[in-house]
C-alpha cells in the first residue's frame, strides 16, 4: 500500500516536491493555509540557478516551460555609489542561462499545474508517533493522519516543532519593501537607472536595491541595521510617515536613487530572521522539513533554489525507492543538512558584507560572484 503523504506549504519547495511526486504517479496532499493562489501578493522575482532551481524543474519536467517564461536579461546587475556614480555594470551574454529571473507568481502557477491543492487548510500542530500515523491538527478543529508529513511551511513553520525546538532569531538587519508599477511609462528615468535587471547602492550599514520584475513592475528594498521592535514606529500603514523616515535614513544620497522611495506606493517592513547555520535534528519517523522550515537563511538568492531541489530530490527518493521509505527520508536529511549548511554559511557571510560599516565590502562581494 502506498504511503499517505502530505506536504504543508504551497511555496516553491513544497510545490516542487508535490509536482515531482505527481509526475511519478504518486498522490500527495498539498496543505496550504492561504484561501486561494492569489490570496496575497506572491512577492518579487527569483533567479533560478542551473544546478539548483532549474535542476528541480527539470526533475519535474518543467524546464522547457520555465525557459519560455524566464527573463535571462534580468541577470543584469548595476552597482551605484550613494552619489549616483556607476561603479559596476554587469550585463549577461545573450546565451547566458545560468541564473535567469522569473516572477514568483509565474513560478507558482507553473508548479501548480495539475496539482490539487487543499486551499485554506491552516495547520496548527503536527504530532508524530500516533497509532494511525502522523496526526495533523488544523485551525478549524479538524484532524487528519498521514504516513509522512513534509514541512515546507516557511520561516514560522508549524511543522518544525515536531522535530526541533529551535526558532528563528533576528539578524540585526531589517528590510522595508516598496514597489513601482508601469515604471517604463510612468518613471522612464528610473527605468533606465535600474536597467534590465537589478540596481543596488550601498552605504554605511544600509543599502537600497531595485529589482525589475515582468510587466514594468519594480520591487525596491531598503536594508539597514536596526534594533528589532515589536511595535514599529511609525505605523507601517502610515505610508507618508514611513517614506519620510526612510528618506531621512538615506539623507544625502543621489536624488534619482531616493526617487525610488519617493515614488513607492506602499511599504512593508520585514525584519530578517534566520535559523542557526548548522540546524539539524534527531530523525523523527514520519516527519521531515525542507526549505525555510529546515534552514531559514538570509534572502540572497539561495533559499528558494535550495528548497526546490530538496523537494524534487525527496520526491524522487520516495517515488523511485524500493526499500523502507523512512530510510529514504533519513538519507535525504543527511544530504539536505550538508548542502544547506554550506549555503547558510555563504548567505550569512554575504549579509554581513552587504549591510556593513564598510560599503567597499559589498562591492568586493559582487566582484567575487559576478563574471569578469
Amino acid at each position: 500500500m502506498r504511503q499517505r503523504i502530505a506536504v504543508v506549504g504551497g511555496g516553491p519547495g513544497g510545490l516542487a516536491f508535490a509536482r515531482v511526486l505527481h509526475r511519478h504517479g504518486h498522490p500527495v496532499a498539498v496543505l496550504e493555509r492561504d484561501a486561494a493562489p492569489d490570496a496575497r501578493p506572491p512577492g518579487g522575482t527569483l533567479d533560478l540557478h542551473e544546478g539548483l532551481g532549474q535542476l528541480a524543474l527539470d526533475k519535474a519536467g518543467l524546464l522547457a516551460e520555465f525557459r519560455v517564461l524566464s527573463r535571462p536579461e534580468g541577470q543584469a546587475m548595476r552597482i551605484l555609489d550613494p552619489d549616483g556614480t556607476v561603479l559596476r555594470d554587469w550585463r549577461p551574454r545573450p546565451d547566458d542561462r545560468a541564473n535567469p529571473e522569473i516572477d514568483r507568481g509565474q513560478l507558482r502557477d507553473l508548479l501548480l499545474g495539475p496539482l490539487d491543492v487543499q486551499w485554506g487548510r491552516s495547520v496548527t500542530r503536527v504530532v508524530p508517533g500516533t497509532r494511525d500515523g502522523v496526526l495533523v491538527h488544523f485551525a478549524d478543529g479538524r484532524q487528519e493522519t498521514f504516513d509522512l508529513v513534509v514541512g515546507a511551511d516557511g520561516a514560522w513553520s508549524r511543522t518544525r516543532a515536531a522535530v526541533s525546538s529551535v526558532t528563528p532569531h533576528y539578524t540585526g538587519v531589517t528590510t522595508v519593501e516598496t514597489s513601482l508599477d508601469d515604471v517604463d511609462t510612468r518613471h522612464p528615468d528610473l527605468a533606465r537607472l535600474i536597467g534590465d535587471g537589478s540596481m543596488a547602492v550601498y552605504g554605511v550599514n544600509r543599502g537600497l536595491v531595485a529589482q525589475r520584475n515582468s510587466g514594468g513592475h519594480v520591487k525596491v528594498y531598503a536594508q539597514f541595521r536596526a534594533p528589532l521592535e515589536r511595535h514599529t514606529n511609525p505605523d507601517p500603514a502610515d505610508v507618508e510617515a514611513v517614506r519620510s523616515g526612510l528618506l531621512a535614513l538615506f539623507d544625502g544620497w543621489a536624488t534619482p536613487v531616493l526617487d525610488l522611495l519617493r515614488h513607492g506606493t506602499a511599504f512593508v517592513r520585514r525584519p530578517l530572521h534566520v535559523l542557526p547555520v548548522s540546524h539539524t535534528w534527531p530523525h523523527v519517523p514520519g516527519v521531515t522539513l525542507l526549505g525555510d522550515a529546515a534552514h531559514l537563511m538570509p534572502p540572497l538568492g539561495a533559499g528558494a533554489n535550495v528548497a526546490m531541489l530538496e523537494g524534487a530530490e525527496l520526491a524522487e527518493s520516495i517515488a523511485c525507492g524500493h526499500g523502507d521509505p523512512d530510510d529514504a527520508v533519513r538519507a535525504f536529511e543527511e544530504r539536505m543538512w550538508a548542502r544547506a549548511g554550506r549555503w547558510a554559511k555563504i548567505t550569512t557571510a554575504g549579509l554581513e558584507r552587504l549591510v556593513s560599516p564598510d560599503p567597499a565590502e559589498a562591492l568586493a562581494l559582487f566582484d567575487q560572484v559576478q563574471p569578469s
